[in-house]
């Protein structure tokens, strides 16, 4: 019988990217984070044991548990994925498991970032009593202390997400909690932080009360070659609290630099370019490619359509019309032909593409706008005539 697996979710596509959670809260704490990343990565979220949909049973509950036990649970997860090496991130807990793994599996860590974590959280005896409570009482007993300590209490009260993640703590299963807690008592791994070789980055809310700034500085002066971010303002989920600098860094140290990387942006971009240009204008793209003309190919396709195109910050419909107006404005006829029909695949209407030409006559001037209809109207013309 096979073992049970924790419970995941998968967004985007790319190199992959595992993102462990904080203990009591469900993958849903990555949220805030997930557009960003997700548009260059594969991302892979999994509950931690007893948390969202993953089983209790995926940890010891006599008091044996470990984060080795949790980052043997990830590896199986990656194994059950196809996954050899991977980038990982976690939070709190989450990060101290992607800490031993990359210590005890370097070779299967590619990059890592650590957020409001630590190679050492409290002593045993206060994680032993935490698990003896929630044993007692249920996760609940641990929810009215959970503003001010996962972020303040002001942005308790006012975010949607804040509110969600203190119900999905009262739903965690009490036995698989009280066995994260065992974990976090056993852990300790100040004297193997020298081993770490993947390319870290160490961040940190200054106003986290469990585990704050000085947490972070003890990995990121032992750990080789590590980066510090300190956040303002964060407490210990400082991606919910603060998502938008916690996701600006962690974009960038994750962003894909290695020939395989490539590898797969160009596939997203062929992708992107085949949906909104069509595969007879890609085909036939590609079949003119010569020797001289191959890099710049390369490029456009990794650059303009693995990068620029693949964005959700702006769907397509929006980007169609920004690119309609820059073609306009700068007279680039036949570029304009091209994403005039390529606006319509995108789902702009003939009226709507009359707008934006409308616009542009406004600000990129009249003589500007009147080429661009007569364009706009050959390509209809076209369109029409071959139905």
């Amino acid at each position: 019988m096979t073992a049970p697996l924790l419970h995941h979710r998968v967004d985007g596509s790319g190199p992959p990217l595992i993102l462990g959670p904080s203990l009591g809260a469900s993958l849903a704490v990555w949220d805030p984070q997930v557009p960003s990343l997700a548009r260059r990565h594969r991302l892979i979220r999994y509950d931690l044991p007893g948390h969202g949909g993953s089983a209790a049973g995926l940890l010891p509950h006599d008091g044996s548990a470990t984060v080795a036990d949790l980052a043997e649970a990830v590896i199986a997860l990656a194994d059950s994925l196809g996954l050899g090496a991977f980038s990982y991130a976690g939070v709190s807990l989450g990060g101290a498991v992607g800490l031993h793994l990359a210590v005890h599996c370097p070779e299967r860590v590619r990059s890592l970032a650590l957020v409001c974590s630590s190679a050492v959280f409290d002593d045993a005896a206060a994680w032993s009593a935490r698990a003896a409570l929630v044993r007692a009482d249920g996760p609940g007993a641990m929810a009215a202390s959970r503003p001010g300590v996962w972020y303040s209490a002001a942005f308790a009260d006012s975010s949607p997400l804040a509110a969600a993640l203190i119900a999905d703590l009262r739903a965690v299963d009490p036995a698989g909690y009280a066995a994260c807690c065992d974990a976090l008592g056993a852990y300790d791994l100040r004297d193997q932080l020298s081993r770490v070789e993947a390319p870290t980055l160490v961040v940190a809310g200054r106003d986290d009360p469990a585990t704050g700034p000085e947490h972070a500085r003890e990995i990121a002066d032992a750990v080789p070659g590590a980066t510090l971010l300190e956040i303002p303002g964060a407490a210990h989920l400082a991606g919910v609290e603060r998502p938008e600098p916690v996701s600006a860094a962690l974009a960038a140290h994750f962003r894909p630099s290695s020939p395989a990387d490539d590898v797969s942006r160009h596939a997203a971009g062929t992708a992107a370019r085949r949906a909104v240009l069509g595969d007879a204008y890609v085909d036939a793209a590609v079949a003119r490619t010569t020797e001289f003309t191959a890099r710049f190919q390369d490029f456009i396709t990794r650059c303009a359509w693995g990068e620029i195109w693949t964005d959700d910050t702006l769907d397509r419909r929006t980007r169609s019309c920004v690119t309609l107006t820059a073609l306009t404005a700068l007279g680039h006829r036949d570029e304009l032909a091209l994403h005039v029909r390529a606006a319509l695949g995108c789902g702009l209407s003939r009226r709507e593409i009359g707008e934006v030409l409308l616009q542009c006559a406004v600000y990129c001037g009249a003589p500007a706008a009147n080429a661009a209809f007569a364009t706009a109207q050959r390509v209809f013309d076209e369109i029409d005539a071959a139905r």
